[in-house]
């Protein structure tokens, strides 16, 4: 007898619960996603490699997906900015090849370390402004640390002004919002379309040394490299895949070493690196938890009796790869820095890994270490399980990191 799909829990109350429970039906779950649409979960280590690599699955909703091609899926659907996209995130076969070499290029191992300078001097700026604070006050260090801390970085880099990046921020905050009605849901794509249509604009007028200039004059020089629509999608993923899944890397280590100071100290006297933070913090908490959305060019078989039918959409759980016992054991669900094996696919597995790895893992070491230097007695200001988690099932974050800096301590060292 074929089971009800699970349908998914877009206030994200418990994700990973939910994923535990899912990874338990089998290598392959049917969920329902908001507006009805059905979808597959996967949430078990093994499959998700499988189906990362495997070439018949495509991100590609208008060359593979049945339903949206025929217009099954409404242009108000709570998601559809996900799947309208047309850009790398979304291409396939030479399509990606073509659009992954024109971006790569701006994340060469040379520009992460000409970078560096400007992630330093951000951090601190950030932590100075911080340490202002007075004594005991409770700060929201999301909103003051790990929001902008990559937010403004990725915005220099595509060469946005603060004001647009903020403006823009504000509709990439209610696309990772499950809980959207279909209204909010069109003014979202409209919204950011309009927003990259305007740099874009503004980039043909005034050129400068950054990344959407170089697009633009990729797509000026020859049309053939890129299209208008690719060119303004493909900065904006840029802008939104550089900004929100480290926002929530942030939220989340920082959550997870003030919670665990001994872990903390470790790390603070240089007996574990940072990298093992990092490593660990993407393992245990990924910020990054469903993503939609991934398709089967043909049908795909899992083993245990499922097999997904061609044309069926398909859902990866990313937050729950680290998590899964049969990879890490009884304790997948604890936060151990000294753990041997940190293994996770947070940046991504097989043909989309992420190009920005690089200047992300440099972001995440500088901005915690700049931060944890500054303030040693860093605590949350309410009990952990009072932390509010992000209304959404893709996202894996907090709505609020409010603390404690111990500031007079910090203007002392300072």
């Amino acid at each position: 007898m074929e089971k009800c799909p699970v349908a998914l829990d877009t206030s994200g109350r418990d994700i990973h619960a939910e994923a535990a429970r899912l990874r338990e039906d089998g290598p392959a779950t049917r969920v329902e996603l908001p507006g009805g649409v059905l979808a597959w979960s996967i949430n078990r280590h093994d499959v998700m490699k499988q189906v990362l690599t495997n070439p018949s699955v495509t991100k590609s909703a208008r060359n593979h997906w049945p339903a949206f091609i025929n217009g099954e899926i409404p242009p108000d659907w709570e998601m559809i900015s996900w799947i309208a996209m047309d850009n790398m995130v979304t291409s396939y076969g030479k399509d990606h090849v073509r659009l992954r070499r024109l971006v790569g290029k701006a994340f060469t191992p040379r520009r992460t370390e000409a970078i560096k300078p400007r992630i330093v001097e951000l951090a601190n700026r950030l932590t100075d402004a911080l340490a202002e604070t007075p004594p005991g006050e409770v700060v929201d260090l999301r909103e003051r640390f790990a929001y902008p801390m990559p937010a403004r970085l990725v915005a220099d880099l595509i060469g946005m002004s603060e004001d647009a990046r903020a403006e823009t921020a504000k509709v990439i905050d209610m696309m990772v919002d499950t809980t959207v009605t279909p209204q909010q849901a069109q003014a979202v794509l409209a919204g950011w379309r309009g927003a990259m249509a305007e740099l874009i604009a503004l980039k043909r007028e005034q050129p400068a040394e950054d990344i959407a200039s170089d697009l633009v004059r990729a797509r000026d020089e020859d049309g053939s490299r890129l299209s208008e629509m690719e060119l303004t999608d493909t900065i904006f993923a840029i802008l939104g895949a550089g900004s929100e899944t480290t926002i929530n890397f942030f939220d989340n280590a920082i959550t997870a070493l003030i919670t665990h100071p001994d872990q903390l100290a470790l790390v603070t006297s240089g007996e574990v690196a940072w990298e093992s933070v990092i490593d660990e913090t993407l393992r245990v908490h990924s910020p990054l938890a469903h993503l939609p959305l991934r398709y089967a060019a043909a049908d795909i078989p899992l083993g245990e009796g499922v097999t997904i039918p061609e044309g069926d959409p398909i859902l990866v759980n990313y937050s729950a790869f680290g998590r899964d016992p049969e990879l890490h054991g009884s304790s997948a669900g604890e936060f151990d820095v000294t753990r041997e094996n940190k293994e996770h696919i947070s940046f991504g597995h097989g043909p989309h890994f992420c190009l920005g790895a690089g200047i992300a893992r440099a972001v995440a070491e500088i901005g915690l270490s700049t931060l944890f230097d500054r303030f040693p007695r860093l605590t949350l200001a309410v009990p952990e399980e009072e932390l509010r988690p992000l209304p959404t099932f893709i996202m894996n974050g907090h709505s609020a990191l409010p603390v404690r800096l111990d500031s007079e301590a910090a203007r002392t060292a300072a």
